[in-house]
């Protein structure tokens, strides 16, 4: 797939909405250049938040069940 864009009089240039899509970009993201003989690739910087996908409980819970949890526990930890 080839697509073009055109560089600013500021040497900004608009990432194709195809190029955006199959890289999953969003507004703030950041682009690597590589360059070497052969020319020039851009890569979607990694992400490094990603690595934490998953990692925080996104359901609904009962909070107040859960910090009498909390408490319960605190409480063994210091009553032994």
């Amino acid at each position: 797939m080839k697509v073009r864009s055109r560089i600013t009089s500021k040497f900004q240039v608009t990432v194709p909405r195809e190029v955006r899509e199959i890289l999953k970009l969003n507004a703030a993201d950041v682009l690597e250049w590589e360059m070497d003989k052969s020319g020039v690739k851009v890569h979607a910087a990694e992400k490094p938040f990603l690595k934490f996908k998953g990692i925080l409980n996104t359901g609904s819970g009962d909070t107040k069940a859960e910090i009498h949890l909390a408490w319960k526990k605190r409480s063994a930890r210091y009553h032994r």
